[in-house]
């Protein structure tokens, strides 16, 4: 069973908002295949869905961002999901907005959720899907920035940059191929 973990905060504040792009990004998978988040157990809301073949668990923690692991760990754990199986979309602060980048593994790179979720499987060895919000430009601190919602022309980019990152995510669960699908998706959504 694949596994596809999106990064956010709950609550109406923060919809919309940089730091929720994860989020946005299954709902809008979600929403594509007509599945629904119908489940809640380990701090998670979840579903289980077949696409194609391939049986997928989606899930959004329930906890605020920096506790995601809290979810993750024991939803993987109770559904005995390989590590191996698991993709994680989140916001990237030191790509533009705009970009996105798939890897194999990697260091959390600062972001809290990340962090939580490497503390929690106990390895960095997962896939990823680093989605860009960019840095703040006119001094904003980070977490203010973060924690801001996208302007009505930004929401047009992010609108392709969801729908590019979920064929991602399909194209890896038809293949099973993550390195395939790094190199045909990684990069600035057109």
């Amino acid at each position: 069973m694949k596994c596809i973990v999106g990064l956010g905060n709950v609550g109406k504040r923060f919809e919309q908002t940089r730091h929720n792009i994860g989020f946005e990004v299954i709902d809008y998978m979600l929403d594509q295949h007509r599945f629904t988040l119908d489940k809640q157990k380990f701090k998670g809301a979840y579903t289980i869905e077949r696409i194609g073949n391939e049986k997928v668990m989606f899930i959004e923690p329930l906890t605020m961002m920096n506790l995601s692991g809290e979810a993750v760990g024991p939803l993987m754990k109770y559904y005995d999901i390989d590590v191996e199986d698991l993709i994680v979309l989140y916001d990237d602060l030191d790509l533009p907005q705009g970009e996105i980048r798939l890897r194999q593994k990697g260091s959390a790179g600062g972001h809290n959720g990340m962090k939580s979720i490497i503390q929690v499987l106990g390895t960095d060895r997962f896939k990823r899907i680093r989605i860009g919000v960019d840095r703040p430009s006119n001094g904003m601190s980070i977490a203010d920035y973060v924690l801001q919602k996208f302007s009505k022309e930004e929401m047009k980019t992010m609108d392709k940059v969801k729908e590019h990152s979920v064929r991602a995510v399909e194209a890896y669960i038809e293949s099973s191929r993550f390195d395939r699908v790094m190199n045909e998706y990684n990069g600035e959504v057109n």
